[in-house]
């Protein structure tokens, strides 16, 4: 425990000079995912639903890292070229679609409001367009729909139509 204090509070420090919003969307980057196994691993006490959630985080990574390297597309920023897709959407999205999936509504709505916000902050920040969360989101969405255990009673995904950008969901009752 100690041992992810410390790392947490390195990221945190890592980019001291950034706006709020900036460092805590960096922060949240790792810290849903670290949260997302806390649970399933202390809480829940699912080595399943661990082993789970690491096949879905490692293809998430994968296939954003895969895409950056093959789209190429410039940040609004001017910073790099990894813009598409945004890797901070593409982790936390997949943790919460994981929690969702895995352990329904309870530890699901914060992680999702929180990696809402992750993605409002990279827009608002020059990091990414609306389309570059949006394709993390669905990664990271997507991928804990074929590997994760399912939770029926809610669906959740992002949602841009090229004018309207937002989450579109479905409960089941």
């Amino acid at each position: 425990m100690k041992k992810i204090f410390l790392s947490l509070a390195f990221i945190a420090s890592f980019n001291a000079n950034a706006s709020f919003t900036e460092s805590s969307s960096d922060l949240l980057e790792f810290a849903l995912p670290a949260a997302a196994a806390s649970i399933a691993y202390l809480v829940e006490r699912d080595g399943e639903g661990l082993e789970q959630f690491g096949y879905s985080l490692g293809a998430t990574v994968l296939t954003t890292y895969a895409l950056k390297t093959a789209v190429d597309k410039e940040r609004p920023n001017g910073k790099d070229d990894d813009a598409f897709p945004s890797g901070h959407a593409a982790l936390t999205f997949s943790s919460a679609g994981f929690l969702h999936r895995r352990y329904g509504w309870q530890y699901a709505l914060p992680a999702y409001l929180l990696a809402g916000y992750t993605g409002y902050a990279r827009v608002q920040t020059d990091n990414h367009e609306v389309v570059d969360v949006l394709a993390g989101a669905a990664i990271g969405l997507a991928f804990n729909h074929f590997i994760v255990s399912p939770h029926p009673d809610l669906a959740i995904a992002p949602y841009y139509d090229g004018e309207t950008a937002g989450i579109v969901g479905q409960f089941t009752f």
